[in-house]
């Protein structure tokens, strides 16, 4: 069968996705979707309780707010799968979109003039696409000439623990799962799963407190079990977006908050502000701290991090705590175990301590391998430039990587709000396909590169994350900048310097009166 002749491939139907979709619109891309609805994580990685992490007049499109975003609450996943595709259906977007068709593999061919973003020709083919359709299991192949990887992180593959031999799950009597296959399973299978059950639950992160909150809601009554959390590594929580009476985008997302950060690529006066606020950066951090210990007994659980604050927001890993989480810790149906190491014995877990409890399921919520989702479909020679030694993917703008042509990556780097980054970046994308800008030189982009990714190791030990939050603004500036926009996307000095930023600030149409021409 000849192969299928596009111009422009893109590869999931997620918010980076769609997003993409929209923006590239005028070029009729081919949108690969693996499953058969638009939303990604939000559908194959949500639990029955989950809900958005932000206020969803935070998390929404610029040309395309909530109709209902003036509800400072946050929106459960249900509401925001029917947002976006409300989105897609006002924007059209649904008929670029093949579902059941999933990309098993990717093959530069390298056609006609390749490697140059704005020289996108018809009939001059750079990759090879293998796309499988789900529902036939038959192969069709395209040729296109330049891809949007938007498949994300998180869901599709799930990251296991590694045992010592004879140790893993095997011998285990009980059922293992991982939080990927748990939220597969209908609202009445989970409560079954979980009601009268022994439940350890691996993990403390969003997904992991998230499950030991449902657990202990199916385990209500004198019959109930308690739910155990076996934790190794902290990572500080919050309960609500207030600090001490005061808001939390008043430290980290405001313009003027953030020059208490380093930045990449920061001019020598800049770097020496950063030098000169650094106690007031680490103060800043210890003022939160105060609170949340306050606010909530992590201390009397075991749960306060050693590690600042900031470490965590710098990585993107701060989660907000259910409202009910220690109520039912204090109920003894959530339990919380910190160990450094585990295994499986036939009857349940094993701690480094020597001692063992008995369970019947056992749930891990470890993440995600997206390193491997990528790999997988990867040729040589450029799945070696996937990943430098640091473990972070290297992306100029959070976009492109200089050593793979005509191809781009969205929804790889994170922030406070990924939704709001990964359309700006979509923008940016477009416009450097219509030519309205052009690239630096691979040198120049690989220098940004190294000098951003070192940022993030002197922010956070946490930085294999790749989380752009305590310098977003400056990262969006960059990106307005290329464009031609106006960084500055405020009507007034005061609002510049101490109002939040978000997707509202970037829509197209909002330049202050100021656009340059490149």
């Amino acid at each position: 069968m000849a192969p299928i002749l596009s111009k422009i491939a893109i590869v999931g139907a997620g918010v980076s996705g769609i997003a993409a979709a929209k923006q590239l619109a005028h070029h009729e891309p081919i949108v690969f979707e693996a499953s058969d609805y638009i939303g990604g994580v939000w559908k194959h990685c949500s639990y029955h309780s989950t809900k958005l992490q932000s206020f969803r007049s935070d998390y929404e499109f610029a040309d395309f707010p909530w109709p209902n975003r003036d509800r400072v609450d946050f929106p459960s996943h249900l509401e925001i799968l029917e947002y976006l595709n409300s989105y897609a259906r006002h924007f059209d977007l649904r008929r670029f979109i093949r579902f059941n068709s999933k990309v098993v593999g990717v093959r530069f061919i390298g056609n006609g003039d390749s490697g140059k973003f704005g020289a996108l020709l018809p009939g001059r083919p750079v990759w090879e696409i293998s796309v499988m359709d789900i529902l036939s299991e038959t192969i069709q192949l395209y040729e296109v000439e330049m891809v949007v990887m938007c498949i994300g992180k998180y869901g599709d593959i799930p990251k296991l623990p590694e045992f010592p031999s004879g140790k893993g799950p095997e011998i285990f009597a009980g059922k293992v799962m991982h939080s990927l296959d748990y939220c597969k399973l209908g609202k009445e299978e989970a409560i079954e799963l979980l009601k009268g059950k022994r439940v350890a639950i691996i993990g403390y992160k969003k997904s992991a407190i998230d499950l030991a909150v449902e657990c202990a809601q199916a385990n209500q009554g004198v019959e109930g079990k308690g739910c155990r959390m076996v934790v190794r590594g902290l990572h500080w929580t919050v309960p609500h977006y207030w600090v001490w009476g005061l808001p939390f985008f008043f430290f980290f997302s405001t313009r003027s908050s953030q020059f208490l950060h380093e930045r990449p690529n920061q001019t020598f006066l800049k770097s020496l502000m950063d030098l000169f606020l650094s106690p007031m950066r680490h103060g800043v951090s210890k003022f939160i701290e105060s609170y949340l210990t306050r606010k909530m007994p992590l201390e009397k659980y075991g749960l306060k991090p050693d590690h600042p604050f900031l470490e965590d927001y710098a990585s993107c890993q701060m989660a907000i705590m259910p409202d009910d989480f220690f109520r039912h810790a204090d109920e003894g149906k959530i339990v919380i175990k910190r160990t450094s190491d585990w295994w499986f014995w036939n009857g349940g877990i094993e701690f480094d301590d020597g001692s063992r409890s008995e369970f019947d399921v056992v749930i891990m919520a470890t993440g995600f391998d997206g390193k491997k989702k990528l790999t997988d479909i990867f040729p040589q020679p450029f799945r070696t430039f996937l990943q430098y030694p640091s473990g972070m993917m290297p992306l100029y703008r959070g976009t492109i990587n200089p050593m793979i042509p005509n191809m781009a990556f969205v929804g790889y780097l994170e922030s406070v709000a990924n939704l709001h980054t990964s359309e700006l970046r979509s923008i940016w994308l477009a416009r450097l396909v219509d030519e309205k800008f052009k690239l630096p030189e691979t040198q120049k982009m690989v220098e940004e590169i190294n000098e951003e990714m070192e940022v993030m190791k002197r922010s956070t030990r946490f930085y294999k994350r790749h989380c752009i939050s305590t310098y977003s603004i400056n990262h969006s500036d960059q990106i307005c900048e290329e464009m031609g926009w106006n960084p500055w996307r405020k009507n007034s000095w005061f609002s510049e310097a101490f109002s939040p930023y978000g997707s509202q600030d970037y829509n197209s149409n909002n330049n202050n009166g100021n656009t340059k021409t490149n």
